[in-house]
C-alpha cells in the first residue's frame, strides 16, 4: 500500500433525491481485509439498483460500502492475505456491495474474475453484476434449458441484451418486450426471435401466437405491477416466472387460481444482500460456462453510454430516461 495514494475521488450520495445528490469528494483509499483485493477502478458499470439507492430506497447491506457501485473492472494493485486467485497487476472485473463509484475499490478475491483480452476495460465494467443476474437468475433459479422459449421483460436493458445473448447460446428460443422501434432492431440483432413493442402490442396474444397457444417457459421480469397476472396467461403449463425487480411496483393483484391450474413457479432475488459464498459459487459457475463464450467474442455486454465519474449524475439522469440500449458505465 506504500505507493497508493492517501486520498482518492468518490461520488457519494449526498443525501436521498434526484441525479443531483451525486457529489465528487474526497475519501480515504480502503485497505483490503485478508480475502479481498484493492483494484484500482477503470470501469464502473451504473445499473437500476445504484439509482434506487441514490433515492433512499435501496440502503446497502450491513458492512457495505454507503457508495453506489455494484460491478468494476480494474487493476490489482494491493491483495489480502488469504487472496490467492488474483496477484498485484492483474486486470479483473468483480461484483462488489457497493463502493464502485470511486477511483479505488474493495472487491472480494473469490468474486473478482479475469478480464478476457476479448473485452475492453469498459466493457468488463459493464458486466459482472449483469452477468451474475442473468446466470443466476435465468438459468440456477429459472433452470433454462435448450428447446425451451424465454420472454424476457425488458429485453433492451444491460440484464436483457445479455440475457439474449446466453439464452440464444445456450438453445433456448428468446421473445423480448421493448418500448420502441430503435430498441426493437437492437434485440433483433443480438439474437430474439420476437421482440414485441409493449406500446402497441400485447404481449400476452403475441406469445400465444408464437408458441401455438402454448406459452412460454420461463419469464424473466423486472417490471411487475400489473404485469404479473399477465405473465401468469403468457406461461406454459409448469411455466417458471423469475422476479428481478419491479419497475412497475412490488403491490400486485393476481388471480392465483391460474398458478394452481398451469402448476406455475413464480420465484425472485436480489443479488446484492446474498453471502459472499453464495457469489463466490455463482462466479465459479460462470467461469465453467459462461467465460469460454466471452473468451471466443460470442457474448459480450452491449454498450449504449459512458461518462466520466464525476458526470455520474448525468450517467443516472441517462438511464432515468429508460432511452438507453444496453449498459451505461462510469470512465474513472
Amino acid at each position: 500500500m506504500d505507493k497508493l495514494p492517501a486520498q482518492m475521488t468518490v461520488v457519494a450520495i449526498s443525501t436521498p433525491g434526484g441525479p443531483e445528490v451525486l457529489v465528487p469528494e474526497q475519501r480515504a483509499v480502503p485497505q483490503p481485509g485478508p480475502d479481498e483485493i484493492l483494484v484500482k477502478v477503470e470501469a464502473a458499470g451504473v445499473n437500476r439498483p445504484d439509482v434506487a439507492q441514490r433515492s433512499g430506497a435501496y440502503p446497502p447491506p450491513p458492512g457495505a460500502s454507503d457508495l453506489p457501485g455494484l460491478e468494476i473492472a480494474g487493476e490489482v494493485v494491493a491483495v489480502g492475505s488469504n487472496a490467492k486467485r488474483h496477484k498485484i497487476g492483474d486486470k479483473v472485473m468483480s461484483l462488489v456491495a457497493g463502493g464502485g463509484y470511486a477511483q479505488y475499490c474493495i472487491a472480494q478475491d473469490a468474486q473478482a474474475m479475469s478480464v478476457p483480452p476479448s473485452l475492453s476495460i469498459k466493457e468488463a465494467g459493464a458486466l459482472p453484476e449483469t452477468l451474475m443476474t442473468v446466470w443466476h437468475n435465468v438459468f440456477e433459479r429459472g433452470g433454462l434449458k435448450a428447446g425451451e422459449t424465454l420472454l424476457i421483460h425488458g429485453g433492451s436493458s444491460g440484464i436483457g441484451t445479455l440475457a439474449i445473448q446466453l439464452a440464444k447460446a445456450f438453445g433456448a428460443k428468446v421473445l423480448v418486450t421493448v418500448g420502441s422501434q430503435d430498441k426493437i432492431d437492437a434485440c433483433l440483432k443480438l439474437g430474439a426471435d420476437r421482440a414485441i413493442n409493449y406500446r402497441n402490442e400485447d404481449f400476452v396474444a403475441v406469445v400465444k401466437e408464437e408458441t401455438n397457444k402454448a406459452g412460454v417457459n420461463l419469464i424473466l421480469d423486472m417490471v411487475a405491477g400489473d404485469y404479473v397476472d399477465r405473465n401468469y396467461d403468457a406461461a406454459a403449463v409448469d411455466g417458471r416466472i423469475v422476479q428481478i425487480a419491479t419497475l412497475n411496483g412490488p403491490k400486485v393483484s393476481v388471480n392465483i387460481a391460474k398458478v394452481m391450474v398451469k402448476r406455475l413457479t413464480h420465484t425472485g432475488s436480489t443479488l446484492r444482500p446474498r453471502s459472499n459464498a453464495d457469489k463466490a459459487a455463482m462466479v465459479a459457475a460462470i467461469e465453467q460456462k459462461v467465460m469460454p463464450l466471452l473468451r471466443e467474442g460470442r457474448i459480450k455486454p452491449l454498450m449504449d453510454s459512458a461518462f466520466p465519474l464525476e458526470k455520474a449524475a448525468d450517467a443516472h439522469r441517462r438511464m432515468e430516461t429508460s432511452a438507453h440500449i444496453g449498459k451505461i458505465v462510469l470512465e474513472v
